[in-house]
C-alpha cells in the first residue's frame, strides 16, 4: 500500500535537517504542510527517501526551500524536472511568456486555419467515397433503398423549402430589374434590362442562392440531426444490430438534396424572372406578353442545361459537407453546434467555388 508523505528531522549546523519520505503528492500529503511550517529554521531537504513526488510536491519543497534559504538535495530525476526550472525563479520572473509579433501571430494563424481547411476538404472526400462504396454495395446486394426516407426528406428539404425560395427568388429578381434598369437607363437601353434578368436568373443566380439556401436549410439540419444522433448513441446502435448508418442515415438525405436541387433551381429561376417582369411591367412600362417573347428570343437552352447539370452536384455537396459533419460529433453537445456552423459555412464556400469553376468551363467550350 502507498505510504502517506512523512519526514524525519536531524539537528544540523545552520538549522535542522530534514528527509522527506513515502509519496509527495496532493493525495499523500495530509497535514505534512502544517507540521514543517512550525518548524524552525531549515537548512536541507533531502529527498532521497521519497517514492513519488508531483507537482504539488515539487511547490511544497520550493516554497519550503525559499522561505529557509535551504538546500535542495537527493532529488532523482522526476523530482529533478520538476524542481529544476521552480527553484531557479526569482521576483522578476514573467508569469506568461512574451507575445509573439503580431506579423508571426497572424502567420501562424493562417497556417492552422489553412491546415484545418486542408484536412476538412480530405475528410469530405473521403467520406465521399465511403458513400459511394456503400451505394454500390447496396445495389450489388439488392437491397432496397429506404424509399420512405428518401420521400419524408423530400419534403424536408424540397416542398417544404418552397414559400421562402419562392419570395427570396421573387425580390432577387426585382433587384437585379431595378439595379440594372438605372444602369441601361443611361444610355436609353430599358429594354436590355429583360435580357439581364433572364440569363442571370437562368443561367447563374437563381441556382446560386437556391444552393446557398439549401445549405443553411438543410445542410444545418443533417448536421444537427446526425450529431444528436452520435450523442445519444443511436448510430453505435445502428451498427450494433447490422444496420449501416450510411444507407440507412446518409444515402437517404443526399438522395433527396440531390434530386430536389434541380427542381428547387429552377423554381427559383421562374420565381426571379416573375419578379423581374414584374418590375419590368410596373416601373418600365413593358407589358408582360412583350416581356415573355424576349426572353423566349434571349434565353439559349444551353442555359437552361448549364443550371440542370450544376443543380445536382450542388445538391450532392451539400448532402455530403452536412451528414460528414454530423458524423464527426464526438464529445458533447457544444459540438454539434460547431459541426452544424461548419456544415454550412463549408457547405457554401465550396458551392461558390464550384460554380466559379463551372463557370470557367462552360465558357471554355462555348457554351456562353
Amino acid at each position: 500500500m502507498a505510504t502517506s508523505a512523512d519526514f524525519e528531522t536531524k539537528d544540523g549546523a545552520n538549522g535542522a535537517e530534514i528527509f522527506l519520505t513515502g509519496r509527495l503528492t496532493l493525495a499523500r500529503l495530509g497535514d505534512l504542510p502544517e507540521r514543517l511550517g512550525k518548524l524552525g529554521d531549515i537548512s536541507r531537504i533531502d529527498l532521497s527517501g521519497l517514492d513519488r513526488i508531483d507537482t504539488v510536491g515539487a511547490w511544497l519543497v520550493t516554497r519550503t526551500a525559499r522561505a529557509h534559504d535551504a538546500e535542495v538535495t537527493g532529488a532523482g530525476d522526476d523530482a529533478l524536472r520538476l524542481l529544476g526550472a521552480l527553484l531557479k525563479i526569482d521576483g522578476d520572473t514573467k508569469v506568461k511568456a512574451d507575445r509573439l509579433p503580431a506579423w508571426k501571430r497572424l502567420l501562424d494563424e493562417v497556417g492552422t486555419a489553412s491546415l484545418s481547411t486542408w484536412h476538412e476538404f480530405l475528410g469530405i472526400i473521403g467520406f465521399f467515397g465511403e458513400l459511394l462504396i456503400a451505394l454500390v454495395n447496396q445495389i450489388r446486394s439488392r437491397r432496397r433503398l429506404r424509399w420512405n426516407a428518401i420521400v419524408t426528406r423530400f419534403q424536408t428539404v424540397g416542398w417544404d423549402a418552397l414559400p421562402i425560395i419562392g419570395l427570396m427568388s421573387f425580390l432577387i429578381g426585382v433587384v437585379i430589374a431595378q439595379q440594372g434598369a438605372v444602369q441601361l437607363r443611361q444610355f436609353g437601353l430599358e429594354m436590355f434590362t429583360i435580357n439581364l434578368v433572364g440569363r442571370a436568373s437562368i443561367r447563374e443566380l437563381g441556382l446560386l442562392m437556391t444552393a446557398i439556401m439549401v445549405a443553411g436549410r438543410s445542410g444545418s439540419a443533417f448536421a444537427a440531426q446526425i450529431g444528436t444522433m452520435k450523442l445519444t448513441e443511436e448510430v453505435d446502435a445502428m451498427r450494433t444490430i447490422g444496420v449501416s448508418p450510411m444507407e440507412a442515415i446518409v444515402i437517404p438525405r443526399v438522395a433527396a438534396s440531390t434530386i430536389t436541387m434541380p427542381l428547387l433551381g429552377f423554381y427559383a429561376s421562374i420565381c426571379a424572372i416573375i419578379g423581374g417582369g414584374v418590375f419590368c411591367w410596373v416601373g418600365l412600362g413593358i407589358p408582360p406578353l412583350t416581356y415573355v417573347q424576349r426572353l423566349r428570343d434571349i434565353i439559349p437552352m444551353t442555359d437552361v442545361w448549364i443550371m440542370l447539370l450544376k443543380a445536382p452536384v450542388f445538391g450532392i455537396l451539400i448532402g455530403v459537407t452536412g451528414c460528414y459533419e454530423g458524423m464527426q460529433v464526438r464529445q458533447n453537445a457544444e459540438q454539434v453546434g460547431q459541426r452544424t456552423t461548419s456544415a454550412v459555412v463549408a457547405a457554401i464556400f465550396l458551392v461558390i467555388v464550384l460554380d466559379a469553376m463551372f463557370a470557367v468551363f462552360f465558357s471554355s467550350i462555348g457554351w456562353n
